[in-house]
């Protein structure tokens, strides 16, 4: 019962529009910052997304609220203040899983409609 209630749990937040995905996906690894966030995102799509600032921080400022991605908190007391990491929650990470599956079944699909014949025309 507790797997129902956790695949429930994530799935309300499916599908991800594309910039929380890409946010998503470049938090993955590490906590960044947001031009940090910015260049992964770009770097992961082989530059054929782009963040821009506002984009980029009206995505976080949802996925904070729901609790899918965290501030983190600053490594040293060198660093600028005004500079945010953020990095994924433990709800974060089994959304970003639940949109790669859901994405992995869409390409499944599209996959074999391409490589059936084309149907006739009456």
């Amino acid at each position: 019962m507790k797997d129902v209630v956790a695949k429930d749990n994530v799935d309300r937040f499916l599908p991800l529009a594309p910039a929380a995905l890409h946010v998503l996906l470049a938090l993955a690894s590490r906590e960044l910052h947001g031009y940090g966030i910015m260049l992964e995102a770009a770097r992961q799509s082989e530059g054929q997304y782009k963040l821009g600032p506002g984009t980029l921080y009206d995505n976080l400022r949802k996925l904070l609220a729901q609790g899918i991605v965290e501030e983190s908190p600053r490594r040293t007391t060198s660093e600028d203040s005004r500079r945010r990491y953020y990095r994924l929650t433990g709800l974060g990470r089994r959304v970003l899983a639940a949109e790669v599956a859901r994405l992995e079944g869409v390409l499944r699909e599209a996959r074999s409609l391409l490589q059936s014949p084309r149907p006739r025309r009456a």
